[in-house]
């Protein structure tokens, strides 16, 4: 049943999407694989409607196709995805990394760091999915820093997107270190510095995932 309760006390659809959204986040479900509800039922020890729910809000999350009469697939990212993302992203992060700076108190920064010090850890020992997972949730220690509820939306909107793009750097440590920079500047509450920081930073991770979308061969112009 989808109203069951699992063993850490989640709901089995809450479950499920959770761990179908961190295979296609962390690259072990493929871009353009099918995600068959009997197989991933059977694989999680779950029934069906769990599964179907879990697609069904990974649809709305931008990151799973519907396809009528077929199996749902992990959505296959274009360029002009990536563009039209970045374009938007880099307006509303560079307003929450400003108001984090102006809004932060101690306790926010020292979360803020140890993601950052989590990260650049994982980093440092090619522990790839630890390092990105760290990197995704700095950026969304920031937007509850920001302390503005209608950003907070906004980024959700697109949040499992923001992780899949964190999920294509390569150079595990240069994103950290990058990362270090943006924390330095939002401790020293340099607004002004992080207008010129977070766009830079943002414009890394869209080359990334640029990259590999084109080594990948299946770029859609």
């Amino acid at each position: 049943m989808a109203g069951a309760v699992g063993a850490r006390g989640e709901l089995e659809s809450v479950r499920v999407t959770r761990i179908l959204r961190d295979d296609i986040i962390l690259g072990r479900r493929a871009p353009g694989s099918r995600l068959v509800e009997r197989d991933i039922a059977a694989e999680l020890h779950v029934s069906r409607l769990p599964v179907r729910e879990a697609i069904r809000t990974l649809v709305a999350e931008g990151v799973v196709v519907a396809r009528p009469r077929t199996w749902a697939v992990v959505r296959e990212f274009t360029y002009r995805d990536i563009r039209d993302f970045a374009e938007v992203r880099e307006a509303i992060e560079t307003l929450i990394f400003v108001f984090a700076a102006e809004r932060h108190d101690e306790s926010g920064i020292a979360r803020l760091r140890d993601a950052y010090e989590r990260e650049l850890a994982a980093a440092l020992v090619d522990d790839s999915e630890t390092a990105r997972i760290a990197a995704a949730e700095f950026h969304e220690i920031a937007v509850e820093l920001a302390g503005n509820e209608m950003l907070a939306e906004l980024i959700a909107v697109f949040l499992t997107r923001l992780r899949w793009l964190f999920g294509q750097h390569d150079d595990l440590v240069a994103m950290a270190d990058e990362h270090r920079i943006i924390l330095d500047a939002v401790i020293a509450r340099d607004a002004d510095a992080l207008r010129r920081i977070v766009p830079a930073h943002l414009a890394s991770g869209q080359s990334a995932a640029e990259r590999r979308l084109a080594g990948d061969g299946d770029l859609v112009i």
